[in-house]
């Protein structure tokens, strides 16, 4: 890594990207990117601990950048709570509002996102644990009006203790709007029908894809994976059945000539969907517990 020291801050190349950071930030490795920035492991020398820093893609270059942003770093400031990923300081360095282009986030440093997990064979206890965590760290968001409209095992980290954090809030919003006027959304796989079809939304967008990562849990694999729009509805349709008619009354009027007109899907039930063999068993902690109840 090449380091030119200024002032303040000294720059170090990672990957294609450049990290101007403070000096308090040492021996960054790059252990993430996304849509929204870049993602770098350091040791903090002032508070002795490691942190991961966070620079955001452009974050001024339009207004849906700059929402996107502004959003994150004022929900990170807000929110405190256990589930939720800690924000522990924000810098640029830049000295003037003129040249301010590039926004760096030192968060708490986690060990994995859940990509790294949701495959594994977990056990009962774990996989509850873990589950049990998110709807904590997502009611939390909800109680202050808060959707995230991203959720996704990517922007879930754990640590080897099993303790769980939701991050990424570059998307999420405390009104209701249309979802598509967003050029980038919740990753496909985990959108709601209301995400997908257009329509208005509340905070049980989140819980869908929780129901999404819990399936994925269990089965190995992702419930819905469409490869655009259109085909993410008809996995949809094809595994939950045709919506009903309540549902179809809610539609844009185009929207639902399209659905309405799709085959008639009865549906796949619960039991073949997920049979009970597909469920983690008890670990020995959980057997335990029983007996000490059962007494």
């Amino acid at each position: 890594l090449s380091k030119a020291v200024t002032g303040q801050f000294y720059s170090v190349q990672v990957g294609d990207s450049t990290f101007t950071v403070l000096k308090r930030y040492q021996q960054l490795r790059a252990i993430g990117s996304g849509a929204q920035g870049i993602v770098c492991s350091a040791m903090d020398t002032v508070l002795g601990i490691p942190v991961a820093v966070k620079k955001l893609c452009r974050p001024f270059q339009n207004q849906t950048h700059a929402k996107r942003a502004y959003r994150e770093l004022v929900l990170l400031k807000c929110v405190n709570h256990k589930n939720i990923i800690r924000l522990i300081n924000v810098f640029t360095p830049q000295k003037s509002l003129e040249e301010f282009q590039d926004l760096y986030l030192v968060m708490e440093l986690m060990d994995a996102s859940l990509c790294q997990v949701i495959h594994m064979d977990l056990d009962h206890e774990r996989m509850s644990y873990l589950l049990y965590q998110i709807l904590c760290g997502i009611r939390h968001l909800h109680s202050a009006g808060i959707i995230h409209r991203d959720l996704k095992p990517s922007n879930i980290v754990v640590k080897s203790d099993c303790t769980l954090k939701i991050l990424d809030f570059g998307l999420a919003r405390t009104a209701c709007t249309n979802f598509m006027m967003t050029p980038y959304v919740v990753t496909r796989y985990y959108r709601a029908p209301e995400v997908i079809l257009g329509m208005k939304y509340k905070e049980n967008v989140d819980l869908w894809s929780v129901g999404c990562i819990m399936a994925e849990m269990i089965s190995h694999k992702i419930l819905f994976p469409g490869k655009d729009y259109i085909d993410q509805w008809n996995k949809v349709i094809e595994v939950l059945g045709t919506p009903s008619l309540e549902f179809m009354n809610r539609l844009m009027e185009t929207v639902r000539n399209y659905v309405m007109n799709k085959p008639q899907y009865p549906g796949v039930s619960f039991a073949e969907l997920f049979p009970d063999w597909a469920f983690p068993s008890d670990s020995e902690h959980d057997k335990l517990k029983s007996k000490n109840f059962e007494c």
